[in-house]
C-alpha cells in the first residue's frame, strides 16, 4: 500500500491542482463588485443629467480617452471624442439608463481591473416610458490615477417586455 501511495500520489495531487485551476471563475470579491456597481452608478448618472451644465465632462471623466464603444445598432466610436459626441447628439436630454435589479456581475481581470456585466433599460424624459431593453459589458481598467471604462459594449437592444 506504501508503495501505491508513493508511486500514485504525485499524480492524483497534480490532477486535483488541474480540476481546480479548470474550474470557472467565480464572481469577483465583493468589495470589488461594490467598487465597480458604484462606479457605474456615478458614471450613469452623470450620464442621465448629461444635459445639465458640467454633467457630460464629468461623465467623460469615467472613460479612458481611448476607450472604445461597440453598439449593436450605432456602430463603433473608437475615442472619448466621438462617444462623448455621439451622447451628447442622442442622449441628452432624450432618455436615461437604468440598471436591470440583480443583473450586475463583476469578475476581475487580475493586474487589469475588471469585467461588469449586466442589463439595463433606457427610458424616454418626455414620456416616462421605458421602451428599450439591452445587455451590457464594460471593461474596467484601474490605475494608480483611479478607475475608468476602457472599452464598453451595448448589443441585444429589444423592445422591454
Amino acid at each position: 500500500m506504501n508503495s501505491f501511495l508513493r508511486r500514485y500520489f504525485p499524480q492524483a495531487c497534480t490532477l486535483l491542482a488541474c480540476a481546480a485551476l479548470s474550474l470557472p471563475a467565480s464572481a469577483a470579491d465583493p468589495t470589488l463588485e461594490a467598487t465597480i456597481v458604484a462606479l457605474d452608478a456615478k458614471a450613469f448618472d452623470a450620464f442621465n443629467h448629461c444635459g445639465e451644465a458640467g454633467r457630460l465632462q464629468e461623465h467623460a471623466t469615467y472613460f479612458a480617452p481611448d476607450v472604445e464603444f461597440y453598439h449593436d445598432q450605432g456602430g463603433v466610436t473608437w475615442n472619448r471624442e466621438a462617444m462623448l459626441a455621439n451622447t451628447q447628439k442622442h442622449v441628452c436630454g432624450k432618455f436615461r439608463r437604468e440598471i436591470v435589479a440583480g443583473s450586475q456581475r463583476v469578475y476581475p481581470i487580475q493586474g487589469f481591473g475588471a469585467i461588469e456585466q449586466g442589463s439595463h433599460r433606457f427610458c424616454q424624459f418626455a414620456t416616462g416610458s421605458c421602451d428599450g431593453l439591452a445587455d451590457f459589458t464594460i471593461i474596467w481598467k484601474q490605475s494608480p490615477a483611479g478607475w475608468q471604462m476602457t472599452r464598453v459594449l451595448s448589443y441585444g437592444h429589444r423592445a422591454n417586455q
